[in-house]
């Protein structure tokens, strides 16, 4: 069944306030067992020591999993969260913003802007492809000999 946009809308909302909350099991239960879960950087630069959160997931757990690695590299609140956007057609949604940060191993801090594809299924996210500014996550990480 195709959701309403209010609906949708408030899936969506729900999920930005968990991300906003931090606590990386609480975001995962709005997340189907299995979903499909892309971020738009090279594959060779997935998974790198210093950024392990980036590459792709497949499972509830996985998302979780993401969320700790997320904020165990980056200095506790030094992250905000701008959304500019929310476009909303049917079960899917567009998310459109910036994120500031702060990497913890370098002490720099970062924006990024970002565009987030969601598609729900019953509430849960089944569907969640981020496509983010990766040069300047890359570069806060980046040591100084690099």
């Amino acid at each position: 069944m195709l959701a309403t946009p209010t609906d949708t809308r408030a899936h969506v909302q729900e999920l930005l306030a968990r991300i906003a909350e931090g606590a990386p099991g609480r975001i995962a239960e709005l997340y189907a067992e299995r979903v499909d879960w892309k971020l738009d950087w090279p594959e060779e630069e997935h998974g790198r020591s210093a950024t392990p959160w980036i590459r792709h997931r497949a499972t509830r757990a996985e998302v979780a999993a993401h969320f700790r690695d997320l904020a165990a590299h980056h200095v506790p609140g030094g992250a905000a969260t701008r959304i500019e956007r929310i476009l909303v057609d049917g079960d899917d949604a567009v998310v459109l913003g910036e994120i500031r940060q702060t990497a913890r191993p370098t002490g720099r801090a970062y924006r990024a802007r970002f565009a987030l594809h969601l598609t729900f299924d019953e509430g849960l996210v089944v569907r969640f492809h981020i496509y983010e500014d990766s040069l300047a996550v890359a570069q806060a990480f980046e040591s100084e000999c690099s």
